[in-house]
Order: structure tokens, then sequence, then C-alpha cells
């Protein structure tokens, strides 16, 4: 009997480690000859799907990753230009400047650029010449992780204060503000804790609001994102009223954690917001009609992986930028891509240069399209940007349809979202899943030979405490 149960714990142990080996194989043989995995790592910036060219240069501004304030030369942040071919024009990079992080780039009137970028000490504001590289000048804030700074006709830059956490008075000042650079002065400021209720979004913490856009949208009127708070959000100048709110508090049906949202107004009259919808996973737009907002269009549900940004083109196509599938594409009103450039690490905004910052073409009424539509017509240089399928989205259509359609819908959420960070570059989606797999199995098979063998060790602690004792 004994010889029959050592035996079969052998077998066990065989088993087990024909598993994690298996699981770990894909791993090892992209991290032996990198460049076969569907990651941007291996990817790298390049061109998709150009179905047709771009009117001029896209400038992306990316992301990165960091760890505690240090950069990842894998995963890098900083400025791309990509040509109308979606060639790589030119790269700027950031750390040599003192910029860690990048988030808005807004194309200016002179021709430069407004480059919005952080580090551990604040917030690093600049004007970019994107022909020499040179910063005409450069602003640092004491404010941190901001996300958003827009220049107003005056010179002046409006801000969008995320963060802002008081420290005596345990309570977030979470604002919006306009600066002279000149002057070095607040001129005006609108606090959220003014205009919402402290409950909101759970009640204060140190990232209350996530306030991360503010756009001018007409004299006097501002459109903010208070991303966390789920809406979006017209503020009056000078009355400090909120004229106009799209979404509410948790309501997750209307948005879910927003980025940049755009405002347009149809040939009707009717006010429209055009928005990346982050936690949902699409773009849509909504349009105000009767008091009421109307969900009118949306794209990409589902197939898009946390999107940061969308623009309204001339033409009524939408530059979007896809953010964890790390491309930035041009889609249709049907959803056809007709332009897409891969862009590591995490790209955040991208800007079509010749038509200035933001939106700048007609809402989907005024194009005559409704409804909601999926992408189609990627190169599928990346898994999951297309035509093929990343491991979360595999989980999520396995079990599409299933008593279990709701729970695997949530882990392949967050799997996507939290993996690509953790991820390393030359590791595809299905090896760092099998990796995962393979160290799960190896953590069940130590707890089981501590189970098996807790007798031994027992008797073994016990033999090396009666030494101890003996020894003294």
């Amino acid at each position: 009997m004994s010889r029959f149960s050592f035996s079969r714990g052998r077998a066990a142990r065989l088993v087990a480690l024909l598993v994690v080996v298996g699981l770990l194989a894909p791993a090892g043989v992209q991290a032996l000859t990198p460049g076969g995995g569907d990651t941007p790592g291996t990817v790298g910036r390049e061109p998709g799907t150009i179905a047709s060219e771009a009117n001029g240069t896209t400038v992306v501004a990316i992301q990165g990753f960091h760890f505690q304030g240090q950069g990842s030369t894998k995963k890098p942040a900083g400025l791309v230009a990509v040509n109308p071919d979606g060639s790589t024009k030119w790269q700027f990079d950031g750390s040599k400047h003192g910029a860690n992080w990048f988030y808005d780039v807004d194309p200016l009137d002179n021709g430069n650029l407004l480059v919005v970028s952080t580090n551990r000490d604040g917030t690093l504001v600049f004007e970019l010449n994107p022909e020499t590289k040179e910063m005409v000048w450069r602003e640092h804030l004491d404010i941190h992780d901001t996300h958003d700074v827009d220049m107003l006709p005056s010179g002046n830059l409006v801000v969008a204060n995320m963060r802002q956490w008081n420290e005596s008075a345990e309570r977030s000042d979470d604002r919006v503000f306009v600066y002279n650079r000149t002057t070095d002065e607040v001129l005006w400021e609108w606090t959220f804790r003014k205009h919402y209720p402290n409950s909101t979004d759970g009640g204060f913490s140190k990232d209350w609001t996530h306030v991360n856009d503010v756009d001018r949208i007409a004299p006097g009127e501002f459109l903010v994102s208070p991303r966390n708070f789920d809406q979006a959000i017209v503020i009056n100048r000078s009355t400090k009223a909120i004229e106009y709110r799209l979404g509410a508090d948790g309501n997750h049906d209307v948005l879910h954690e927003q980025h940049n949202p755009d405002w347009l107004v149809s040939e009707s009259g009717n006010p429209t917001v055009l928005v990346a919808d982050s936690e949902n996973d699409r773009v849509v737009e909504y349009a105000k009609r009767g008091g009421e907002w109307v969900e009118t269009w949306s794209v990409g549900t589902g197939q898009l992986s946390w999107p940061r940004d969308a623009d309204r083109l001339p033409n009524g196509n939408t530059l979007i930028v896809d953010s964890l599938n790390h491309r930035v594409i041009e889609v249709t009103p049907t959803g056809k891509i007709v332009w897409e450039y891969f862009a590591t690490w995490g790209p955040y905004d991208a800007e079509r240069v010749a038509y200035g910052g933001g939106s700048n073409g007609p809402t989907m009424a005024d194009v005559g399209v409704t409804g909601s539509y999926r992408l189609h017509g990627s190169a599928g240089l990346i898994q999951g940007t297309g035509d093929t399928s990343t491991f979360a989205a595999s989980v999520q259509n396995t079990f599409a349809g299933t008593p279990l359609a709701g729970p695997a819908a949530a882990f392949a959420t967050r799997w996507a979202h939290v993996t690509p960070w953790i991820r390393p570059v030359w590791m595809g989606s299905w090896a760092f899943a099998g990796a995962v797999g393979a160290l799960a199995v190896a953590l069940a098979w130590a707890a089981a030979e501590l189970v098996v063998r807790r007798a031994r060790l027992r008797a073994g602690v016990r033999r090396a405490a009666d030494r101890v004792r003996s020894a003294r």
C-alpha cells in the first residue's frame, strides 16, 4: 500500500510539473525570441490599417509606465508625431527634460504644441516647437498628476486640478482654476466641494473627483470632466453655476469614469457631447433634446480597452485613443477603421494637428447616422484590436449568454485594465495568462506538499527545537 501511495504521489508531482512547464513554455519562447508576441512592446510604434491617408500630422501623447516615480525604458512616455501614411515622423522623450508622465497635448495657433506632463515634484506645462524639439517656455505648477491644462485666448492657462488634498482639514480641494503665468497669480477658481455633496463618490478622498479635463467651449463657459463622479458638466465662469450636467454619480449606464468630453452643437442647435466612456469601453455621443440627454451614437463597445480620447474630424470620422490596446484609430460613423497607429505605452491624447485641438466636425445627427456600431478593419497587430482576441476577450466571449457571463465580464475587464501595466513588454497576453496560471499551479502544489508532509515537518521542527534546548 505504501509503495502504491508513493507512486501515486510521484505521478501527481509529475503531472503538476508538466502543467507548470507547459503553461510557462510560451513565455519562455517569447523571452528567448522576442518579437512574436501580441503586445505593443513587440509591435512597436508603427502603422496598422491605412485605408486612406490622414490629412497631415497626428500627434500622440503617450503616458508611459512608471513605478514609484521611476520610468521604464521599455514602456516609455513621450510625444510621437505620425505622418499621414502612419509612419513615425518624430519622437520626443520628456524624461530628458524632467517629465515622467505625458497627458494632454494641444496644437496652438502658432504651430507649436502645448504639452502637459508630470513628475514626482508636480506638473510641467510647456510649449514645444515641433520643428526644433525645443521648449519655447516651461512652467512648473506645484500640483500633482494634472491631466489637462489649456491655453485661453488671453494667454492665461485653465487647469484641471485633481488630487488637491487638504491634509489638515481632511478634505478635497479639487478645483478648476485660471492661472496667469506672467504674474504667477490664480485669477479664478471653482472648487468642487462647494457645488457637490461631500458624500459624492463615497466621500472625500485624496483622489475625490479625478477631474481630468477642462475645455473652454464659449466665452465664460468651461466643459469639465470629474471622472470619479461619472459625469461631464458645463460651468458658467461668471455665476459659477453648473449649466449642463450629463450623467450622475454611480449611474454607469450613462457614463463610467469618462475622459476628455468634447462639446459639439448640431445644425439644429442641439448641444451634443462626444466622450470616451472609458470604463464602459466605448465612445459615445449624447444630444440634448427636449430638455433630456439622449444617447444618439456609440462605437466599439467591448472592443475598445479603456479609451481616453475621442475627437470628431471634419469628414465625420472620429479619432479615438484606444489606450490599453495601445493604438490610435480613425473610424467612420459605422465603425470601419480607416487609419490606425500602434503607440506604446498607454497613449492618452491624440490630435490631428491641421484641425487644432479637440473636435472640429459634425455631430452624428448631422451626418445622419444613429445607433451602436462594431469596429472592423483593424490590422490586428495586437490581439483584441479588431478581428482577433486577447485572453480577456476570449474569457468574456466564452461565458457570454451563460449564468457566469457577469462574473466573467467583470474578471475580463479587470484583467484587461490591470495586466498591461505589469506584463513584460515582450510577453503576449496568452503567454502572460499562462505564466499566471503556472504560478497558481505552483502555489497550489506547494500548499499540497505542506499538507502531505505536515507530520514530517512537525517532527523536524521538534527535533530542531530539542537540539536548541540541548545546546543551552
